[in-house]
C-alpha cells in the first residue's frame, strides 16, 4: 500500500508537472527493499551495462562527469572533428516500467525465478491512494511503474534500461538512472552513425514503453573547427530537437565551448547564501569548531562536488572567484581551511588510486605502468589541446608520476 504526495520541484509553481509525486510506503516495507536491493545489485552487478553509473559501488555522477567529457576532449584533439550531445529526457520513467517485460530481463540476467516472481508480484496489484493537504483519494490498483520514491525502484529501472546501449563504436549512451546522454564522436562531417544511433533509440523507446520528451530533450554542439558549417538538427519523432549553448549534466553546467564560468558562477552564488547563515552562526556565539563543521557540510560540499571532474580546466579568474568564498570561510571560523586546489589535488590523487586498484573499472586501462626500471611510474597520455592536458586523467597521472 503507498501514499502518493506531491513534493515540490521548483520554488515557484505554475503548473502540476512542477509537483513530483513521492509514494510513502511503511517502513518495514523499506527495510525489505533494502535486503532485496543489496542481493540484486550483487547477483547482477557484473551484466550491467558499463557505462550505467547510478546504484553501483564506487561509482558516482563525478565518474559519469569525467567519462563524457574525456571521451569528448579526446577526440576534439584529433584533426576535423566535433562533437555532438543528446540529452534525454524521459517522461514519468519510473511509471512506465512494463513489470511482464522487466522480469523476461531479469530471467536473462540469471537472476532466481523465485526472486523474479516476487519482483512481480512486488510491481502488480499496488494498492495507491493520493493525499495532498489532509483530503485523501480514494484507493487505486496499478499494474505498471515502480513507485516513485521506492527503494527499488531506480535499480529497477536501471535493469530494465540495460540493453540500451550504443550501436556505433563512434557513439556512446552514457546513463545515470534516467539521465540518459548520447555522445557522438564526429570525423569529417560524416553523422551517419549517430544519426542513426538517435533512431534506433527511439525505436528502443518505443519497443519498451519509454516515452521521449522531445520538448525537454536538448542537444549541444562542441566544435573547436575555425571554420565551421552548420549542423542540420537531429529530429525525433519528427519533432527537431532544441540545440542549446549550455547545459547542466548531471551536476555541472557544461556549455558548447566547454568553459566552466557558468558552472563557477552558480557555485559561487550558493556557496555565498550560505556564508551568509555561518556569519548568523558566529553571531550566535557557536564554537569555532562547530562553525568549521558547518562549512563543512554545507559550504565545502558545494565547492568540492565532482571537483575532479572540472575544477582542472576552470581559469585563474574562476579559481580566484572559488577561493575567495574559502578564504572568507576562513575569516568567519577563525580556522585554517584547506584551499580548494589542495582539495583538488588530493581528490585526483585519491580517486586515481582507486581506479589503479580496481581492475573492473571504466578507466583503468588509462593508467599503464612504465617498465620495472621505474616502477610506480605511469605512461602520460598525449594531449595536443591545454583543455585535455588539464582534464582530470592526465591531471591524476601526473599528480602519481610526481608524488612517487
Amino acid at each position: 500500500m503507498a501514499t502518493t504526495v506531491p513534493v515540490r520541484k521548483k520554488v515557484k509553481i505554475t503548473e502540476l508537472n512542477d509537483y513530483r509525486p513521492v509514494a510513502l510506503t511503511s517502513v518495514i516495507m523499506k527495510c525489505f527493499e533494502r535486503l532485496v536491493k543489496d542481493h540484486i545489485t550483487y547477483t547482477l552487478l557484473a551484466k550491467v551495462d558499463p557505462l550505467q553509473f547510478a546504484y553501483r559501488p564506487k561509482k558516482s555522477t563525478d565518474d559519469a562527469i569525467t567519462i563524457t567529457l574525456h571521451t569528448a576532449l579526446s577526440h576534439l584533439d584529433k584533426r576535423n572533428t566535433y562533437v555532438r550531445m543528446l540529452f534525454i529526457d524521459y517522461s514519468s520513467a519510473f511509471n512506465t516500467i512494463v513489470p511482464s517485460k522487466l522480469i523476461i530481463k531479469l530471467e536473462g540476467l540469471g537472476l532466481n525465478p523465485a526472486l523474479c516472481n516476487w519482483v512481480l508480484d512486488f510491481l502488480t496489484g499496488r494498492p495507491q491512494v493520493v493525499k495532498v493537504g489532509n483530503n485523501i483519494s480514494t484507493s487505486l490498483t496499478l499494474n505498471t511503474g515502480s513507485p516513485q520514491g521506492c527503494v527499488l525502484s531506480p535499480l529497477m529501472y536501471s535493469l530494465f534500461t540495460h540493453d540500451c546501449v550504443a550501436m556505433h563504436a563512434s557513439n556512446s549512451i552514457i546513463t545515470f538512472a534516467e539521465d540518459t546522454t548520447v555522445v557522438g564522436l564526429i570525423t569529417n562531417n560524416d553523422e551517419t552513425a549517430y544519426r542513426e544511433e538517435v533512431r534506433v533509440l527511439g525505436v528502443w523507446c518505443q519497443e519498451n514503453n519509454l516515452s521521449l520528451n522531445v520538448n525537454k530533450t536538448k542537444e549541444m554542439i562542441v566544435d573547436f573547427r575555425k571554420q565551421q558549417r552548420e549542423h542540420p538538427l537531429i529530429h525525433i519523432e519528427g519533432i527537431a530537437v532544441e540545440k542549446v549553448e549550455r547545459f547542466k549534466f548531471l551536476s555541472v553546467h557544461i556549455t558548447d565551448k566547454l568553459k566552466l564560468s557558468t558552472h563557477t558562477d552558480s557555485v559561487v552564488k550558493k556557496a555565498q547564501q550560505r556564508l551568509f547563515n555561518l556569519r548568523r552562526l558566529r553571531k550566535f556565539g557557536l564554537s569555532p569548531k562547530t562553525l568549521t563543521n558547518f562549512y563543512r557540510c554545507t559550504i565545502e560540499s558545494i565547492l568540492s562536488d565532482c571537483i575532479t571532474a572540472w575544477y582542472g580546466n576552470c581559469t585563474a579568474l574562476n579559481r580566484k572567484a572559488l577561493q575567495r568564498m574559502v578564504r572568507s570561510a576562513q575569516r568567519i571560523t577563525g580556522d585554517k581551511l584547506p584551499a580548494l586546489h589542495d582539495t583538488y589535488s588530493t581528490r585526483c590523487h585519491r580517486k586515481a588510486k582507486k581506479i589503479i586498484k580496481d581492475i573492473n573499472h571504466l578507466s583503468h586501462w588509462l593508467f599503464t605502468p612504465l617498465p620495472s626500471r621505474r616502477r610506480g611510474q605511469y605512461r602520460c597520455i598525449k594531449a595536443g589541446t591545454e583543455r585535455l592536458k588539464n582534464s582530470f586523467y592526465l591531471k591524476a597521472i601526473r599528480l602519481l608520476n610526481s608524488n612517487h
